[in-house]
């Protein structure tokens, strides 16, 4: 189990991880308003292994069999190893290459507010907010706590589904009677 594990972990962790690293240089290209779908994008695809892997097992170690609460425990790892890869690849580039991330998204947000027309008010709060989640991301447990919420609930919900539709039991074998004569 733990071979799958790591294989499938590493491989769905190196896919949302490749894809958070190729859109960060392209981030201004792409905007902070489309920049989610192609990040949303790339854990979901990533998360595909979680289904991949959990059919390797059943099929390969399993022998065809895999019960809801395997399959469930398998994926759940297989979606921690993943997320443990997208926060050190998050933690890394915020740390080294985009420091100025709070500024450059927080002036986004407050850009955005005041093109809506928003009240002085309504800017200085987002304004406000901004700051204070820059200060959160200073700590590096907070900020990895909060980048784990962005993956972790599409691999809970790939793993529920996966769980759900390759659970296998074991063929039941009919009681050997014997057959009465006539």
């Amino acid at each position: 189990m733990k071979k799958t594990i790591v294989t499938f972990g590493l491989i769905s962790g190196a896919i949302s991880s490749v894809t958070m690293v190729v859109s960060i240089p392209i981030a201004h290209r792409i905007g902070f308003d489309k920049g989610p779908y192609v990040g949303y994008t790339g854990i979901v695809l990533s998360f595909l292994l979680v289904f991949f892997g959990i059919r390797s097992y059943r099929d390969n170690v399993g022998n065809g069999q895999i019960t809801f609460t395997k399959a469930f425990a398998l994926g759940l790892s297989i979606t921690l190893l993943s997320c443990l890869c997208y926060i050190a690849t998050w933690e890394v580039l915020y740390y080294t290459v985009f420091p100025n991330f709070w500024d450059t998204y927080g002036g986004h947000l407050v850009e955005k507010l005041k093109a809506s027309g928003a009240s002085p008010a309504a800017v200085q709060a987002k304004v406000q907010e901004v700051a204070k989640y820059k200060e959160l991301y200073k700590n590096p447990f907070i900020n990895a706590a909060l980048t784990f919420i962005e993956p972790f609930p599409i691999g809970l919900v790939i793993t529920l589904f996966s769980a759900a539709v390759l659970r296998k039991k074991p063929a039941s074998h009919p009681s050997r009677s014997p057959v009465p004569a006539s």
